[in-house]
């Protein structure tokens, strides 16, 4: 059970507007913030600012 606590699952989704979402898990206890990463979006063909939705 610690392991859905500790560890959730957040959805990233790209701030251009593409609608393109990347899955992955972070750490709450090291990032208790939103998560912002520079991926590439493919829709785009370039990368982007992708933000954690809630």
């Amino acid at each position: 059970m610690a392991r859905n606590e500790l560890r959730p699952i957040v959805k990233l989704r790209s701030t251009a507007g593409t609608g393109y979402t990347y899955v992955t898990r972070k750490n709450r206890r090291n990032d208790p913030d939103r998560m912002v990463q520079r991926k590439y979006d493919p829709t785009l063909g370039r990368h982007t600012e992708f933000r954690e939705e809630r």
